[in-house]
């Protein structure tokens, strides 16, 4: 009986490790401004097909995204913010998406 409760806690526990070694975490910079702005990059983030999480700071500008590792990965989430109209440290948004951010989220761009 032990032997078979040690047997599958051992295999529970495997499962478990394998699991949270597809999830990884990244931070880095976005630009934007107000509350409008961290909806806009969170649900940006959050598009892409296997983000579990996105939480962006106004005051920081930087962004913590929870992701699967075997599903996407940092690059197509860098992609998806600039598309929304938002610079990142890696992409930079279009010229027209950021045009169409409301005259509140227009951060100042970098040159």
């Amino acid at each position: 009986m032990k032997t078979k409760i040690l047997g599958v806690l051992v295999l529970f526990l495997m499962g478990t490790m394998s699991v949270l070694a597809q999830s990884k975490t990244e931070k880095f910079k976005v630009y934007g401004n107000c509350g409008m702005c961290e909806k806009r990059i969170e649900t940006a983030a959050q598009s892409v097909d296997g983000v579990t999480s996105a939480d962006w700071d106004k005051e920081t500008k930087m962004i913590v995204v929870t992701f699967d590792e075997k599903k996407t990965d940092l690059h197509k989430v860098h992609m998806a913010i600039a598309k929304a109209g938002h610079d990142t440290d890696m992409h930079k948004a279009s010229d027209e998406a950021y045009k169409k951010l409301a005259g509140c989220c227009q951060y100042e761009r970098a040159k």
